[in-house]
């Protein structure tokens, strides 16, 4: 045998007897326990049979949904933006800041860029009626100058008859030749309870047929950017273009319509928002009905109940809403309300807070007669009152809605040091200016910044029109009435602004 022979074999035999070793010290490593302290546990098949029970429940959910979920994208053509000289809103940072041309084009930009370019947006909607329903967000179509809808199965249709409601960011279209489609069975939103297993179906950042799951997260939640919904809350991803999509319970029922999320990054930080499929029924019958929403009103100003208000009032905390003002010629004023009232149930549902209430009165008949219990100087009281239509633009207060400071060269002041406030008469001939037109009462001229009425928000210019339950209309009024009250026990003064009355209760 040659060398170079001899030296290969020698190299094989080595590598031989170096993978025998291992596997031999692998064996003695796996009976030794080096690699595993303890023997691999056996899988729990009653466990496992579970996870794949609900697994499969999460299949059957998805697709008994997922055919009636739609692409929707709108457009928006290029239009002329109206001039806003002096406001720049949205057109963001001057380009010519820091150059000689910064005074001469400062303020009139917008004469440069007269049109804005068009735009496109994309979301996700469900079918709710086979002949070519859909409900989806305002916030998807609105002020869109073409909707196009696109099915499960890929087929595209324009969308017509396009009806919104921008005071529950719902709208519902049409598409038409689509022949008979699969629509989405509606659930009973009032039946879920936090903990309960949902899926959000949509099409986020532009992966349509996008299945995410979570649980209930909360219940009754309040937006500022949606006036009239008490939302469902998940942890169920929800992201852009998952707006109008569907929020369906383990049996396939649509619950709710994904509309929001909680983001310091515009994107899924573990919260989302969903309108709750109870009320999206009821306005979608509304839109579908006649076109428009029309909303029972009782035309007061309601306000929460803190628990020393509860105390003061005789009420209890969490029960009922308080009436600071009952505006005239209302359905309220008609069935003898009172500022002071705290209303407790209306139609024999008992009330919790203000959207509670709210949410309860506009869904009445119009024209009905609805039995209103409330709480009036520590009685119980029944009023009787007709739903109206809403009228259109009722409630919506002044953009100037800062109370005017007011001069301290009224001879008339007079200071109320343990309170923490300075009042004067108020002019007859500011009335007009202040606001305040045929409202009586005295004027907060200065407040101490370290008073019980600082704490409560008292600010220079809001109007004392009562306390308690005495009428103001004078300084000598209000200093009689002051009279009779403690601190410690509470005053209760309502108060006007510029956006309406307020109730408050000073205490130390």
């Amino acid at each position: 045998m040659s060398a170079s022979k001899y030296r290969g074999n020698k190299r094989s035999l080595a590598v031989f007897v170096a993978l025998l070793a291992a596997v031999g010290l692998g064996t003695a490593w796996q009976r030794s326990g080096a690699i595993g302290d303890e023997p691999r546990k056996e899988v729990n098949p009653t466990a496992v049979r579970r996870a794949e029970e609900l697994s499969e429940a999460f299949h059957n959910a998805a697709d008994a949904t997922m055919p009636s979920v739609v692409t929707i994208r709108s457009k928006t053509k290029a239009h002329p933006v109206a001039k806003n000289r002096g406001n720049r809103g949205e057109q963001g940072p001057n380009p010519f800041k820091g150059t000689p041309f910064e005074d001469l084009f400062g303020r009139n930009l917008e004469d440069f860029n007269p049109h804005q370019g068009p735009r496109q947006g994309m979301g996700s909607g469900v079918i709710i009626d086979s002949s070519g329903l859909v409900l989806t967000n305002n916030h998807v179509v609105d002020g869109a100058d073409e909707v196009t809808v696109r099915l499960a199965d890929g087929r595209e249709f324009k969308a017509e008859d396009i009806k919104t409601d921008d005071q529950t960011d719902l709208a519902v279209l049409r598409i038409k030749g689509a022949g008979s489609l699969p629509a989405a069975t509606m659930g009973d939103s009032d039946k879920m309870r936090i903990g309960d297993w949902v899926i959000a179906v949509g099409n986020p950042f532009e992966y349509e047929q996008t299945v995410s799951a979570g649980i209930i997260s909360g219940t009754g939640r309040e937006l500022d950017s949606v006036r009239r919904v008490k939302f469902l809350q998940t942890d169920a991803a929800i992201n852009p273009g998952n707006s109008g999509g569907p929020l369906v319970n383990l049996n396939g029922d649509v619950v709710g319509i994904n509309t929001a999320i909680a983001t310091n990054n515009g994107t899924f930080s573990g919260i989302g928002f969903a309108i709750p499929i109870n009320q999206a029924k009821w306005v979608m019958g509304q839109l579908i009905k006649q076109g428009t929403v029309q909303r029972a009103y009782l035309g007061v100003s309601i306000g929460e109940i803190t628990a020393d208000l509860a105390g003061k009032l005789g009420a209890r905390r969490g029960e009922g809403v308080l009436v600071s003002e009952v505006f005239p010629n209302s359905p309220a004023a008609e069935a003898g309300f009172e500022a002071g009232d705290v209303i407790l149930k209306f139609a024999g549902q008992k009330v919790k807070d203000t959207r509670e209430l709210q949410g309860l009165v506009e869904r009445v008949d119009l024209g009905t007669k609805n039995p209103v219990e409330v709480l009036r100087d520590g009685k119980t009281v029944t009023l009787h009152v007709t739903a109206k239509a809403l009228p259109k633009g009722f409630g919506v207060a002044s953009q100037d809605q800062r109370p005017k400071p007011e001069s301290k060269d009224d001879s008339s002041a007079f200071e109320a040091a343990e309170l923490g406030i300075e009042v004067s008469e108020m002019p007859a001939d500011r009335a007009e200016e202040l606001g305040y037109t045929g409202h009586a009462g005295v004027l907060i001229t200065s407040v101490d910044p370290d008073s019980p009425a600082a704490e409560i928000g008292l600010r220079s210019g809001m109007l004392i029109s009562k306390v308690d339950k005495k009428a103001i209309k004078t300084v000598e009024d209000f200093q009689t009435a002051i009279k009779g009250e403690s601190l410690k026990d509470g005053i209760l003064l309502h108060v006007r602004t510029r956006q309406g009355n307020r109730i408050v209760l000073l205490k130390e």
